[in-house]
This record gives structure tokens, sequence and C-alpha cells, in this order.
């Protein structure tokens, strides 16, 4: 199983629009073949950074989820939304 640690830094402008496609695209991740868990985190410190993970039965299932229609459809418009780009780092997850 891997873990998707991934950083988002909304526009100040568009945090809630931000947090609305970052929701959907869960719903669609949680429809995809091999998707194990989803926890989204709004920072503390930053209330425009929104930092997910995602938890994937292999890096195989996570490419071909990224490879999807489906993700390209439930982030359509993402890149209007963000102040720099995501930072995403894959992980092999224990216990």
């Amino acid at each position: 199983m891997i873990g998707v640690l991934t950083h988002h830094w909304a526009k100040a402008d568009q945090t809630a629009a931000a947090r609305k496609l970052l929701e959907g695209n869960g719903v669609a991740q949680s429809k995809h073949r091999g998707f194990g868990a989803r926890h989204t985190m709004y920072s503390l410190a930053d209330a425009t950074k929104i930092t997910t993970l995602v938890t994937w039965q292999s890096n195989e299932i996570y490419d071909a989820w990224r490879a999807s229609p489906e993700r390209t459809r439930a982030m359509s418009g993402a890149d209007k939304l963000w102040a720099k780009p995501p930072e995403s780092e894959r992980f092999e997850m224990s216990g």
C-alpha cells in the first residue's frame, strides 16, 4: 500500500472553490479501483494550504487514477485556483 501526500496552496480569494474542487476529487477517487482512504487537512498556520493524504493499493493503481478521465473531470479548472503548483510525494505505508 502507498500513501500520497499532496500540499495545495489556493489563491487567497479561491480558498472555498479549492476546497470544493478537492472534495469532489475525493469523491471521484473513492470510486476508483484500489482506493484506500483519504484524509484532508486544513493548515492552522496558512488558511490557503490544503493537504491531502490518500492511500492506494499500489503505485500502478495510483498511476491509473492519475491518467483516468474521471480524474481529469474532477480536477478540471484546478490550475486557476492554485497560488503555486501542488507538491506531491508517494510513501510506502506500514502498519
